[in-house]
């Protein structure tokens, strides 16, 4: 890595700031472990913030053609959850074997293990688009649309036709970020949401020659930013300037390899489907005690998700850093990178947890001036900031087994820590207690620490370690 040790701190932190955006690869294998956080976690909040643009930019111009329009994009949503699901899984274990060979210093190893992961994503996408094309409007009906939300039905045959454009994208920064090349993924992030925005109004209202299409325009718009985003991507992989870098050769089936990819890709999977689902439990319970405390939990909500974003970026970072020092044969130095990560999100998400407490009300109320409303929403951003410590630690643990590629260990603890703990005692709390929402938001608290706790003591044993991938 560069040596930037004798410079002056602003102007060294500036020059960190502009490398950790460049395309020059570091070996995150020696030197500093703060700096190699540093340069691994820039780039992927900013990913991070530009994957959460999507969805956010999309409703923003569709709510301008009518409330319809928004719930067949919010209908949407929920079928796309599976192939998120299903990106996720395939982009953690792309991360853990492309990271593992760029350890062991064998980079066509690494190309070829993300060639089989994109393999295994065109037979899914070919699935899916064959599903796409044919029961759109079934899936829909399925999900409970009416005859207004089922005009729609255009957007959602284009997401799901176009479902390999969100696969790769995911996949293929899972491939980029296990190399040690954040910024590639976060670019590709951008090229694809920055044409998203510019195209979104042109194709929903019309714009010179271009006829206006409403619905299905924000669904062209969004399957042409993503395939642009892709684009980048595929051109990145082709070039000589950056450590993975593939050939044909590296698309021949290698089964062996399939094989570890899906079986790795299936925790990840399964972490990401079982909290998914319990959360919407959750929404059913506090749905119980009316409209004001469901808007006061997503109002509290979206703040949170926004507010944690760096968090992921550095457990990201974790992940990259555990897999490339496992695959160099360096398991201590994997260790204490997941320690000295955990340590900086644990400060981070207390000041995060301490603006909560003190401003939970000002926030809320930037939002909505509905004094009920601001009440549930000032309470669960309060509550649920008291578990930020442990949720700091949490993520970090958890992202650290995906690196290792032991993504069974934390499905495990999320089947456990979402559905046998948290949800029975959201009911407990809410109903037999007579919490009633309140009890919902403790349960989410408590349950995001005892997951860390839980993950805590499972990390210390160490068997992460000893994980093939």
């Amino acid at each position: 890595m560069t040596n930037l040790r004798n410079t002056p701190s602003i102007k060294r932190f500036l020059q960190l700031f502009k490398l950790s955006l460049s395309s020059e690869h570091q070996d995150f294998t020696t030197g500093s472990i703060n700096k190699a956080i540093f340069l691994l976690s820039v780039p992927m909040v900013l990913e991070m913030v530009m994957e959460s643009l999507f969805a956010v930019v999309d409703v923003f111009f569709v709510s301008k053609i009518s409330v319809h329009a928004v719930a067949t994009v919010g209908l949407t949503e929920s079928l796309l959850t599976i192939i998120y699901s299903l990106a996720i899984g395939l982009s953690m274990a792309a991360t853990a074997m492309v990271s593992r060979r760029i350890g062991e210093k064998n980079p066509k190893a690494a190309a070829r293990a993300g060639m089989q992961a994109l393999l295994i994503g065109l037979f899914i996408s070919i699935i899916i688009s064959f599903i796409g094309i044919f029961y759109s409007e079934d899936l829909l009906l399925l999900m409970g649309a009416g005859p207004e939300v089922l005009a729609g039905v255009a957007y959602t045959r284009w997401l799901l036709i176009g479902n390999s454009t969100i696969l790769f994208l995911f996949l293929i920064n899972g491939i980029f970020r296990g190399a040690g090349d954040a910024s590639l993924a976060m670019r590709a992030l951008w090229i694809g949401n920055i044409t998203n925005m510019i195209l979104d109004p042109i194709l929903i209202f019309g714009w010179g020659f271009i006829p206006a299409m409403g619905i299905e325009g924000a669904g062209i718009a969004s399957v042409v930013g993503r395939g642009v985003g892709v684009l980048y991507q595929v051109y990145q992989l082709q070039s000589n300037r950056n450590i993975i870098k593939v050939s044909w050769e590296d698309l021949k089936p290698d089964f062996p390899i399939i094989k570890r990819i899906i079986s790795i890709a299936a925790g990840g999977t399964g972490q990401f489907l079982i909290a998914s689902a319990s959360w919407i439990f959750l929404i059913r319970i506090i749905s119980e005690f009316g409209s004001d405390a469901l808007a006061g939990y997503t109002i509290a909500m979206r703040v949170v998700i926004f507010t944690i974003l760096p968090s992921w970026g550095m457990s990201n970072a974790a992940a990259t850093l555990v897999g490339q020092n496992l695959g160099a044969k360096q398991p201590d130095r994997a260790e204490k990178s997941v320690w000295q990560t955990a340590k900086f999100n644990v400060l981070f998400m207390s000041i995060v947890s301490v603006c909560y407490l003190t401003f939970a009300s000002d926030i809320i109320r930037i939002f909505t001036t509905d004094s009920n409303v601001i009440y549930f929403g000032t309470k669960c951003l309060q509550i649920v900031s008291l578990g930020y410590v442990f949720y700091g630690l949490g993520m970090v643990l958890v992202q650290s087994f995906n690196g290792a590629g032991d993504t069974r260990t934390p499905t495990l603890i999320n089947f456990f820590g979402f559905w046998c703990f948290q949800i029975p005692l959201a009911y407990f709390l809410a109903f037999i207690l007579k919490w009633d929402a309140l009890g919902a938001f403790w349960a989410i608290s408590i349950a995001e620490s005892a997951i860390a706790i839980t993950s805590y003591f499972i990390f210390k044993k160490g068997k992460w370690k000893l994980k093939k991938v």
